[in-house]
């Protein structure tokens, strides 16, 4: 069935390549048919009396001796979508997009017809983000896979997590040419937009009239665009969008979209305050909340560095040298392994912004993972429900980069009397603590205790010396409570031994030989 099901994707790929290579003239589709494995090609260039290319990873592939002719061109412009102001236009049912250069007098004189596929898996290494409903700014060199990992996030959250995404399409790179979209972003809606010149206006559009919880954008570039996406942010919609950049330091010295990052101003201090920090008189502060919770640049197709909570890390930024952020590696075999620079989670008290003595039946989670919570309330039999929103709920859960913006929903809780707990972290331990607090759930032993110090310590030496430790046996409680916080720190474990020496042995992953 599994082999089947490959096949199948293997075809459909293949259409798709197919398509591509009708749009050519015909010697030179027989050409790319004879010369190039679909599954290498990444782009063909066309330039007006110039041999055609086509490049492959490392090299390019001549398609024939003979230059390239303008009716060549116009053989592949009439074959393809139309071509908007960007001088972009798509194949129909495709994700494949070609680019036109052209002269003073706008007559094409050049192609390049770049391969678009729709990769699915590639949203893994940042699905607990993504879920989590925090809005996401991904970075990266053009090529990198911003788009790819864009429209998966697009498909995660339509398709898996059931929520109302609309995509606020500008090239047609995310969805595709055509009326009908993709099937690469799943149940997302897509909006079109006439013009690039346009695009901060579909952004306010898609959110006044179609009502979503998610709005996905590609290339956010202009001061009016920047705009508009913190009008998103402010109306509580999850955002997720590519801009014009590659690592964070390129926008906080951008004028354009440092917006982006809550902007930059230059702040004169006084004589006193400027000794007290130890700083000159004149130092830069952020002038507002950024646009998003979350900037993650993609360095690689499976490495990604993560700069987040983002209010943090940019007035760390710009006090000084910029903190170091967690980077994740997706193996070969799907595993996402985290540097050693990630910290150590453990469970510790969370703030409380007030405590009532009822015991809630209802919990609404406000940008904490609700595989968490209820993960965390089987594990603790507690007789309560995870809510959708807060009709029903007696208490919210959230976390402290969600309240310090004081979302409409966290504003609402707080008129209606409702207490609402603070997490440190999104992690399964900060909402175990905070439900046992709740609910009044006894604190962990002094066994506990120790199991866990014993795990984290050595957490700690796995991710410095990338060397596998064992651990002193335990019984299966306290194993399970182990394996859990070394799964949340993006380590694997395995139990060795027999009973009553069956112990956990920690490594960086599963594939490591004990």
């Amino acid at each position: 069935m599994a082999e089947a099901r490959q096949q199948s994707r293997t075809v459909n790929w293949d259409e798709e390549i197919e398509l591509l290579a009708r749009a050519l003239p015909p010697d030179l589709a027989r050409a790319l048919h004879e010369r190039i494995h679909p599954s290498e090609l990444l782009e063909i260039v066309l330039d007006l009396g110039r041999e055609p290319e086509a490049r492959v990873p490392g090299r390019e592939v001549l398609l024939a001796d003979h230059p390239v002719s303008a009716s060549d061109l116009e053989h592949v412009a009439n074959n393809v979508g139309q071509f908007g102001d960007d001088n972009r236009a798509g194949i129909e049912r495709t994700l494949h997009r070609v680019s036109a250069i052209r002269n003073r007098s706008g007559r094409i004189v050049g192609l390049t017809m770049r391969v678009g596929r729709a990769v699915t898996g590639t949203g893994e290494i940042i699905r607990d983000i993504v879920i989590s409903g925090q809005s996401i700014l991904l970075l990266g060199r053009p090529g990198i896979g911003k788009t790819t990992m864009l429209r998966e996030c697009a498909r995660l959250l339509a398709d898996e997590l059931r929520k109302r995404v609309v995509i606020v399409d500008t090239s047609n790179e995310i969805g595709g040419d055509g009326d009908i979209p993709h099937p690469g972003i799943g149940r997302a809606r897509r909006m079109q937009v006439k013009t690039p010149l346009l695009q901060h206006a579909v952004m306010i559009e898609a959110v006044e009239n179609h009502m979503p919880e998610v709005i996905v954008i590609d290339e956010i570039g202009t001061e009016l665009e920047a705009a508009a996406a913190r009008t998103i942010a402010e109306r509580g919609v999850q955002l997720i969008a590519t801009a014009h950049g590659q690592t964070l330091e390129n926008l906080l010295v951008n004028p354009t979209l440092n917006d982006l990052l809550g902007g930059i101003q230059s702040v004169t201090l006084s004589d006193e305050e400027a000794r007290r920090r130890g700083t000159q008189k004149s130092v830069l502060e952020r002038k507002a909340p950024p646009t998003f919770d979350v900037l993650i640049e993609i360095q690689d197709r499976d490495r990604v560095a993560i700069h987040m909570p983002l209010a943090d890390v940019v007035d760390t930024a710009l006090r000084g040298p910029m903190q170091t952020p967690k980077i994740r590696v997706r193996t070969r075999e799907g595993r996402v392994i985290s540097n050693v620079d990630a910290p150590i989670v453990v469970a510790s008290e969370p703030a409380s912004v007030s405590s009532s003595p009822s015991k809630p039946l209802g919990i609404f989670p406000y940008g904490v993972s609700r595989h968490h919570v209820e993960q965390s309330i089987r594990e603790l039999d507690l007789p309560v429900k995870v809510l959708g929103n807060l009709d029903g709920a007696g208490a919210v859960l959230t976390l402290k980069n969600h309240y310090r913006r004081r979302p409409d929903s966290l504003r609402q809780a707080e008129s209606r009397g409702l207490p609402i707990h603070i997490l440190k972290s999104n992690s399964a331990s900060q909402v175990r603590d905070a439900l046992s607090r709740i609910y009044g759930v006894d604190k962990q032993d002094e066994a506990t205790t120790r199991a866990l110090a014993e795990a984290a310590a050595a957490v700690r030496q796995v991710k410095t010396t990338l060397r596998p430790v064992e651990i002193s046996p335990q019984n299966a409680y306290l194993r399970r409570l182990q394996h859990q916080l070394v799964a949340e720190n993006d380590l694997s474990a395995r139990s060795m031994g027999k009973e009553p020496q069956r112990r956990l042995r920690i490594t960086m992953s599963p594939e490591e030989p004990a």
